[in-house]
């Protein structure tokens, strides 16, 4: 198993609380013992003006997932954090609003010392692949 941390879904959805992720309705919904799952609606707030799922909000729901799943594999949260460094999605296909929700599940590529590298599927309820990711997150030591 990756995580370094204790892991309850309440406590990770209570940490989006008055956030970016919250307002997007991002929740994390499933892990294992080297992947998480956060799903997202597709409605008002994460469509465009054609009513199709927004590429951002895609990006944001990848970056979600990924930075959560770096976090608890950090030994010490006390002492070190992390930051995202570079996010990579490609837009294969589309999701209609009021389609129900879009998946992203993250798996590592990577888990080193300083680097975290992930890779992320975000797919429909139907299964149908909708974007892929990579995203790269460096470990950065807390100041003091």
């Amino acid at each position: 198993m990756i995580w370094k941390q204790p892991i309850t879904l309440e406590g990770l959805n209570q940490a989006g609380g008055n956030t970016l992720v919250e307002h997007l309705g991002i929740e994390i919904v499933e892990f294992g013992d080297d992947y998480m799952v956060a799903k997202m609606p597709v409605d008002h707030r994460t469509v465009q003006p054609m009513r199709l799922l927004h590429g951002g909000a895609s990006a944001a729901l990848a970056e979600t997932v990924g930075s959560t799943a770096s976090v608890l594999c950090l030994e010490d949260l006390s002492t070190h954090a992390v930051v995202g460094v570079e996010l990579n999605i490609n837009h294969l296909s589309s999701a209609k609003e009021g389609q129900g929700h879009v998946y992203a599940t993250a798996k590592p590529a990577k888990i080193g010392r300083n680097i975290h590298v992930w890779q992320i599927e975000i797919k429909d309820e139907m299964d149908k692949l909708i974007s892929v990711s990579r995203l790269t997150i460096a470990v950065v030591s807390r100041r003091s």
